[in-house]
């Protein structure tokens, strides 16, 4: 028997929102036979009209568990355990500390023989060149020891999260490095008040074949939607911590990427809200759809519902969102860029984006252009945005400094699922001091 501490609690009263904070409804359990505290965080669930993710059954996670699947864990092995444990019955995991998946560092998941100054000999351009990839390579080789290496790294930090489960960070300083949360084909999850160091992915590949000069490839996204609906992240707060890219060193020519995304919601996934979470000091942030194919594109069609409100994106260099194909609505959020910033929204194949009520902090020299990219023709609705302070038009701003990537307004649907809209130049303040772990109210 694993050593998880478990107990339970109920609730029989309902909670109005307050103020400021996302609104929360807390559950109903028919069995329970006293009234239990109110501030119980795994059993709020997310509140009526806040975001897709409350569409239809909305998203109550594990707030109807019973006392026996209700657990406390300090260890990955106890959290892994916990989300295996009770079969399909709900569930509420309470994360208490740091949790590190890779407590024992990269070594622990290398191949016997594998050698990083091998592989950097091996496939040298000026030896092996660029016009081939290494998907070839035996599994005795520098690659073949790489992927077995990297194969040990994806069973060690994956968790797989099933249905109707609550995991709740307790107290300020809960959650999880060096970790891959895995919400795949389930229906009905929360994830709340946890600080995730983003992944390190030890063993990236080496494609020469990216881009004319190739390029260092890397997985592991820290958490990720796939497959999956009613979801709701909240208050959370995403971090490359002791390992931004900032600090990678270069190989070939090239940096030594060993982070992926930080949340990425793809493959037919729906109905997710995304409330109250920090995302800081990261590239690859947030991507909502993950390919133009048109095999994808079949499962993501009139999917891709989600919502992103009074989210903090702090020194990303891009995607805050990316989105192919999603209906998303993001408003409230505030962008503060560095020097590195290339943009936040990206326009993509079929996306329906509105991006209302929205703040942006710019450095000086760098233009409000640069917040939307287009990559494929998609209509997209940027109304009552500020930059700096002053009310921009986003799109005008777009298209006047950019006419041959002309971007066409009207998204063509408006959002009702919402609580409440605060201006826009209110939304620094109010973000700034209220996102993020440890800032539940």
């Amino acid at each position: 028997m694993h050593p998880l501490e478990w107990h339970g609690h109920a609730m029989t009263k309902r909670v109005a929102a307050l103020a400021g904070c996302t609104a929360l409804v807390l559950s109903l359990t028919a069995t329970a036979p006293a009234q239990a505290d109110s501030r119980d965080l795994g059993r709020q669930t997310l509140g009526a009209k806040d975001g897709w993710g409350s569409y239809g059954t909305g998203t109550t996670g594990g707030a109807a568990a019973d006392a026996e699947h209700v657990y406390t864990v300090t260890t990955w092995a106890q959290f892994k355990a916990a989300l295996a444990a009770g079969g399909s019955a709900p569930k509420i995991i309470k994360v208490k500390g740091t949790i590190d998946a890779v407590s024992e560092g990269c070594d622990a998941f290398a191949a016997p023989g594998y050698d990083f100054d091998a592989y950097l000999k091996k496939y040298a351009p000026e030896t092996w060149g660029l016009d081939k990839d290494l998907s070839g390579e035996p599994a005795d080789s520098p690659e073949g020891l790489r992927r077995t290496s990297a194969d040990n790294q994806d069973q060690a930090i994956k968790a797989s999260v099933p249905a109707d489960t609550t995991i709740i960070g307790i107290g300020k300083n809960a959650g999880f490095k060096g970790a891959s949360l895995q919400i795949k084909g389930v229906d009905n999850v929360i994830v709340r008040n946890l600080t995730f160091e983003s992944p390190l992915d030890c063993f990236p590949q080496w494609d020469p074949t990216d881009t004319s000069t190739g390029a260092w490839n890397s997985e592991y996204d820290t958490a990720v939607v796939y497959g999956s609906t009613h979801v709701w992240m909240d208050h959370n707060t995403f971090t490359d911590g002791s390992h931004p890219d900032s600090k990678a060193p270069t190989y070939f020519g090239a940096l030594y990427q060993q982070h992926d995304g930080e949340l990425d919601i793809v493959r037919g996934s729906n109905y997710v809200t995304a409330s109250w979470n920090v995302f800081a000091d990261h590239d690859k942030t947030l991507m909502i759809g993950n390919s133009d194919s048109e095999s994808t594109a079949v499962g993501d069609r009139g999917k891709l519902k989600v919502t992103l409100h009074h989210n903090l994106f702090r020194n990303v260099i891009e995607r805050a969102p990316r989105v192919r194909f999603g209906q998303v609505d993001s408003y409230n959020n505030h962008f503060v860029a560095g020097q590195d910033y290339v943009y936040s929204f990206g326009i993509g194949k079929e996306s329906r984006l509105v991006a209302e009520h929205n703040a942006f902090t710019l450095p000086n020299g760098v233009s409000p252009v640069k917040i939307l990219k287009k990559w494929m023709e998609a209509p997209v609705t940027a109304t009552n945005n500020y930059v700096n302070g002053k009310k921009t038009d986003l799109i005008a701003v777009h298209n006047a400094e950019i006419p041959g990537e002309t971007l066409q307004s009207d998204a063509g649907w408006t959002p009702t699922l919402r609580t409440k809209a605060d201006p826009a130049k209110a939304v620094p303040g109010i973000v700034d001091h209220r996102a993020g772990a440890g800032r539940i109210c």
